[in-house]
C-alpha cells in the first residue's frame, strides 16, 4: 500500500502532467443572425458530473429562464471565458478570411488561455477533420482535441459552453435593445427584427448600428429601400 510519500514521489516522477484531467467544452452562439455579436464560450472543469446531475443540455433545449439559472451555476462551478465578436469585426474580415476562421481563432485563444488536457469543440465546418486540423494549427498549447458535429448535444461540457455563450449573447441583445428599441432576437427570421430594420432604414436611410452589413439580408433590405425611394420619385 502506498503511503503519502510514495504518492507524492509518483506524481513528481511525471513533471508537467496534471494528476487531474482538465476538460474544456467550447461552443458559440449567434453565428447566423443579421444583428448583434457572435459569442464564443469555453468552460473548464475536472469532470462533467455536476452538469449531468443538473440536466445540462444544448442551450436550444432549455427555456430562457432555465438557461440563465444554469449559466449562473455553470459559471460558479467552473473556470470559463467568453469572446464577444462584434458586427464590425465580422464585417471587417479581410480577403478570404471566413466566419469559420474567425471562430477557430476565438476557440484557439480560449484553449490557449485555459490550457486543458482535452478540449471538446462543436465543429463549425462541414468537415470535422478539416475543422480539427485548422484548430490544431491555430492552437499554441498541447491539447487533445475532440471536434465533432452536434458536440453540444453529445457532451455536457460543450452543452455548458453553449448555455454560457447563448446567455451572454442574449444579454448583449438586451443591451442593444435598450439603446435602439425593440430589435428582437437579431435573427432575420424574427418578425420583430425585420420590422425594426425596415422601420430604421425607412426613417434613417441606412442600416442601424450593430447590424452585420455584409449579411445578405442586410444588403437586400437596404437595397430594397433604395429602390423604393427611387420609385417614389418617378
Amino acid at each position: 500500500m502506498l503511503d503519502l510519500v510514495d504518492i507524492l514521489l509518483n506524481i513528481h516522477l511525471y513533471p508537467g502532467q496534471n494528476p487531474v484531467l482538465m476538460i474544456c467544452g467550447l461552443d458559440e452562439a449567434g453565428r447566423g443572425p443579421v444583428m448583434g455579436p457572435l459569442v464564443v464560450a469555453a468552460v473548464l472543469v475536472e469532470d462533467d458530473r455536476l452538469f449531468r446531475e443538473w440536466g445540462v443540455k444544448d442551450s436550444k433545449m432549455h427555456r430562457p429562464e432555465e438557461r440563465e439559472r444554469l449559466a449562473d451555476l455553470i459559471m460558479a462551478h467552473s473556470s470559463w471565458r467568453v469572446v464577444v465578436i462584434g458586427p464590425d469585426s465580422i464585417d471587417g474580415r479581410k480577403g478570404t478570411t471566413s466566419l469559420n476562421t474567425l471562430e477557430i481563432r476565438a476557440f484557439a485563444s480560449l484553449i490557449d488561455e485555459l490550457r486543458p488536457e482535452r478540449a471538446y469543440v462543436d465543429a463549425c465546418d462541414v468537415s470535422e477533420r478539416n475543422f480539427k486540423a485548422a484548430l490544431a494549427r491555430a492552437t499554441r498549447c498541447r491539447v487533445d482535441l475532440v471536434c465533432e458535429h452536434k458536440a453540444d448535444e453529445n457532451y455536457p461540457v460543450v452543452s455548458a459552453a453553449s448555455i454560457v455563450a447563448k446567455v451572454r449573447r442574449d444579454q448583449e441583445m438586451r443591451r442593444i435593445g435598450e439603446e435602439l428599441g425593440d430589435v428582437g432576437s437579431g435573427y432575420s427570421s424574427d418578425p420583430r427584427t425585420r420590422a425594426f430594420l425596415e422601420n430604421w432604414i425607412r426613417e434613417k436611410g441606412d442600416l442601424p448600428p450593430y447590424t452585420r452589413r455584409s449579411w445578405a439580408t442586410a444588403k437586400e433590405m437596404l437595397g430594397a429601400s433604395k429602390i423604393s425611394k427611387l420609385s417614389d420619385w418617378e
